[in-house]
């Protein structure tokens, strides 16, 4: 059964929680006053339907429905989950917690703030242990991390509720032990902001540069490892006591002004807001945003094919996404998005990531048959020996292409695929592949005969492909 969620407050967090939900085939129902919240979020949609998917080896689910509705009883009016992302007015957060619980007292709501605590948010309500801060990090279609706040009165089966459904579309659920001003991440950004306005008050550097600081270097590190865990390796042998002897007397040292704040002044402003011009004015705001998703899915993807930090994540979740094909004939063995590190200089799909398609199609064959990785475990699987793959049409980052497979052969060792891939709109023809796969030992990495429960499956296979 389709879940839905309510999203109270259409701007970009809004938008960007609407666009996590739809994407993993929620329905979603919105309400926000502003006229041009449909557009606003339609632009999101737009942006986040390009991205979300290429993080995945795998079809997203069918995207749910969009509602906007003219009031907040009737957009929290069946919900399964309800997110708040109105603007950070106490006064105006407490009058949409009880609109929201006079019309749905049952759904848990959690609120995107990034600096009201949870019992600051709970003042009056008819049942505060339902309200929670879930804090997200834009773009909330993208980046896992939802900060999780409860306070004393939030109840334990509400923040469960919370967990499983953050989880279930591919989010990373922190619960934060104890509740405080800016949570956890704000803190830390919060620290770095008033450094770097005195780094250009000061004109140590520019806006330009400071960014340079950070994405060429430890920004990279903490992508993939965060803060301690970074300060552990440099450490050396000896790990982090080592790294805290060496440089933890630094801390006294007048490194940093974080104790004392620049007055933000019209001239601070202008300054900043001059070099940021010239560093990055010559780009929409539509187009920062397209750059900024392509580099996190470049950089989520390489962490995920190691398997590390958000990667980790993405696997977990295609994992729970991923179901074995039917057999029909012929059998769709891969649905995906092409992502944008699969692309070249031409700005096309790189020849190789052909090669990778097919590969992974042929996997899902194996799998299909029995072949899967329980049985690989046990000693046993197929080596692909022969390809010829023909490239018909050019494919491009963002479309969602198709694989159809038909076993060709499938008798004693072998098991003949020929693959066609199509692009999902139309169906147009994009490739294909013939491959030839040799059943093999992995203990003495030559041919041998399958398992009994495989061979029937692949004979099988063959046969219902054999037929017109």
């Amino acid at each position: 059964m389709t879940k839905t969620a309510a999203i109270i407050g259409g701007g970009v967090i809004g938008g960007g929680w609407a666009a996590r939900f739809l994407l993993n085939g929620w329905n979603v129902q919105v309400f926000d006053p502003d006229p041009e919240a449909e557009r606003k979020i339609g632009e999101v949609m737009t942006n986040a339907r390009h991205a979300l998917p290429m993080l995945y080896d795998c079809a997203l689910p069918k995207e749910g429905t969009l509602r906007f509705c003219t009031t907040i009883g009737e957009a929290v009016t069946g919900a399964d989950w309800i997110q708040e992302s109105v603007s950070e007015r106490l006064e105006l957060k407490h009058k949409v917690f009880a609109e929201v619980q006079a019309a749905n007292p049952d759904t848990p709501i959690g609120s995107s703030t990034s600096g009201f605590k949870p019992s600051e948010l709970q003042q009056g309500a008819q049942d505060a242990g339902k309200i929670m801060v879930t804090h997200p990090f834009n773009p909330v279609y993208l980046l896992p991390l939802i900060e999780v706040v409860p306070s004393e009165a939030t109840d334990s089966a509400a923040l469960d509720v919370a967990s499983d459904v953050l989880t279930s579309v591919g989010l990373y659920p922190l619960r934060v032990r104890k509740e405080i001003d800016a949570h956890i991440a704000d803190r830390f950004l919060e620290a770095v902001w008033r450094e770097a306005l005195w780094l250009v008050k000061d004109g140590i550097a520019t806006t330009e540069e400071i960014d340079n600081a950070i994405r060429y270097g430890f920004g990279i590190r903490w992508a993939q490892m965060g803060l301690f865990e970074t300060y552990r390796v440099a450490g050396g042998e000896a790990g982090m006591r080592h790294f805290m002897a060496q440089f933890g007397p630094a801390l006294k040292w007048p490194w940093t002004k974080l104790m004392d704040v620049p007055e933000f002044t019209d001239e601070l402003v202008d300054l900043i807001a001059d070099q940021s011009d010239a560093q990055s004015g010559h780009l929409s705001i539509r187009e920062l945003e397209r750059k900024r998703d392509n580099n996190l899915i470049a950089m989520m993807r390489a962490l995920k094919q190691q398997g590390n930090a958000a990667g980790a994540l993405i696997l977990d979740h295609q994992k729970a996404l991923k179901s074995l094909p039917e057999a029909d004939n012929p059998m769709v063995s891969t649905r995906r998005t092409i992502p944008v590190d699969w692309t070249d200089i031409n700005g096309h799909m790189n020849e190789g990531r052909y090669g990778q398609l097919f590969s992974d199609a042929a996997e899902e064959v194996m799998a299909y048959v029995g072949a899967d990785e329980a049985y690989i475990a046990g000693g046993l699987s197929y080596f692909t020996v022969e390809t010829t793959v023909k490239y018909i049409t050019e494919t491009h980052a963002g479309e969602e292409v198709m694989v159809q497979t038909r076993v060709t052969q499938g008798e004693g060792k072998k098991l003949r695929c020929f693959h066609e891939m199509k692009r999902a709109s139309d169906g147009e023809l994009l490739a294909s592949c013939d491959q030839l796969m040799l059943h093999v030992s992995l203990e003495t990495r030559r041919t041998c005969a399958p398992a009994d429960h495989v061979k029937a499956k692949v004979e099988a296979l063959a046969a219902l492909h054999a037929t017109e």
